[in-house]
């Protein structure tokens, strides 16, 4: 019984070890800030889409503990590449998840696994300078190159007769009036000739400072009917 009180121990592990808990706990909120500035303060303030939210942080936060407290087994380099692999090939049953939310997620899998996995070889302030890094280069690219960016949206669009080659021009002229857009291109997908509806995928150029309901409500699929635009 003494023993146990001088070097408590449940099985053979340690119930509590002060350093260790600390370093932990150290090493979570440097990881739970950056990702934070990361997702909320950048992904979120540029792209306006709240579904990915919840994913990217609760990803951060599992791949953090699960690389920290599996780090001193021996699969550091291995574990830390299989973590990307699998995140790598995630595909939902709905939807594949877009190149650049994909792009957000590698980043966020990327600063947790970096923050769990560094060891004493690397100091603070290297792994601080990483973090800062990632997320300066982050806001440069969304903020500067992505100032105005093609963005796109699928319609099921009813005046089957204006897809033709020859009513082109008309067949923009329809769609920009009823979107308030300026359309960049159009690509005509399936054709059904029993309800004369044209499934069709509009590109158009989206200015980071204008509001826009099509970004803000994150709508993948419109229906124009009666020259209404409906859910």
């Amino acid at each position: 019984m003494l023993h146990f009180i001088t070097d408590p121990k449940l099985f053979g592990v340690e119930l509590f070890n002060q350093n260790d808990f600390l370093m932990m706990g150290f090493r979570f909120l440097m990881n739970l800030i950056f990702t934070l500035i990361i997702v909320r303060y950048v992904y979120y303030i540029y792209n306006r889409r709240k579904e990915y939210l919840f994913t990217y942080f609760l990803i951060s936060i599992s791949v953090f503990f699960l690389s920290y407290l599996l780090q001193n087994v021996d699969l550091q380099l291995g574990f830390a590449l299989g973590l990307f692999a699998l995140f790598g090939i995630i595909r939902y049953r709905t939807n594949p998840i877009p190149i650049k939310e994909m792009t957000y997620l590698f980043l966020v899998i990327c600063i947790s696994v970096m923050n769990a996995l560094s060891d004493k070889e690397i100091s603070y302030s290297e792994l601080l300078f990483a973090n800062v890094v990632l997320v300066l280069v982050t806001m440069i690219i969304e903020y500067f190159w992505s100032y105005k960016h093609e963005s796109s949206k699928t319609i099921i669009y009813e005046k089957i007769e204006l897809i033709k080659p020859q009513n082109q021009k008309k067949f923009i002229a329809d769609l920009e009036k009823r979107t308030g857009l300026t359309i960049s291109r159009v690509e005509i997908g399936k054709i059904n000739f029993l309800r004369d509806t044209a499934e069709i995928t509009i590109y158009y150029l989206w200015d980071k400072n204008a509001t826009n309901f099509f970004e803000a409500d994150t709508l993948d699929n419109f229906t124009f009917k009666d020259n209404e635009l409906k859910e």
